[in-house]
């Protein structure tokens, strides 16, 4: 059965999710920002020590908090931490990789792990660090994503170039790698950094306009000095 959603709240989005009695999704310790009365809270490590240390690795809680209904037409409403956007995927069709910190929730039957960047310049340079979130197994997982969000299908051998920072999701199948910014002057003068990221499909990225480290960044000549 689908899982009954809403996503709303323009950029200060929430997801609302009804569930039926037994049907259950699971978040980040405090991720919930309300539930009807028929839903109850389990916290625990979801899938033992093992995969928490992983998901902490990628930027999530050691502990997941699972919400059960006992009760037909329960809401239960999960909000972003952030400005942007929250876009769902169904993890049956394809795995999917996301930058740390976009898993907000999920149905019960996706697994969260950590992905690890082959290659030491993709670690170091591609922005996100050596691991990023990775989600399989089936089901509709929700990701936060930073600022407006572009969703592009690359066809076999496509390849797209993406400042740091701006990958926000890909399908597992999408090659991900770095490379160097060509060109003294471009080095030097372009703004951009030393690296981009490329991805090469066939597959889908989901591209963000904004990231956290970047907006916090401008906000800091307008934060008081401390004396």
């Amino acid at each position: 059965m689908a899982l009954n959603f809403e996503i709303f709240g323009d950029n200060l989005p929430a997801v609302s999710i009804k569930l039926n009695p037994g049907e259950s999704i699971y978040t980040q310790s405090g991720g919930m920002a309300w539930m009807d009365s028929g839903i109850t809270m389990d916290t625990g490590m979801q899938g033992g020590l093992k995969k928490g240390l992983g998901r902490m690795f990628s930027g999530e809680s050691l502990f997941m908090a699972t919400y059960t209904s006992n009760a037909p037409n329960q809401e239960i409403v999960i909000a972003s931490t952030f400005p942007g956007h929250i876009i769902n995927i169904d993890v049956g069709k394809t795995p999917i990789v996301g930058q740390k910190g976009a898993f907000l929730c999920a149905e019960p039957e996706v697994v969260l792990s950590a992905y690890i960047v082959k290659g030491l310049r993709a670690g170091m340079f591609g922005g996100e660090g050596f691991a990023l979130q990775k989600m399989t197994g089936s089901g509709m997982v929700f990701l936060e994503l930073d600022g407006s969000v572009v969703e592009r299908d690359l066809g076999p051998g496509e390849t797209i170039k993406v400042d740091t920072g701006s990958v926000a999701a890909f399908e597992e199948k999408v090659d991900y790698h770095v490379e160097m910014v060509k060109g003294f002057k471009n080095v030097l003068f372009g703004g951009e950094g030393l690296f981009l990221t490329t991805l090469t499909g066939p597959g889908k990225v989901w591209l963000q306009t904004m990231t956290m480290p970047g907006f916090a960044k401008q906000l800091i000549p307008f934060l008081p000095k401390s004396k």
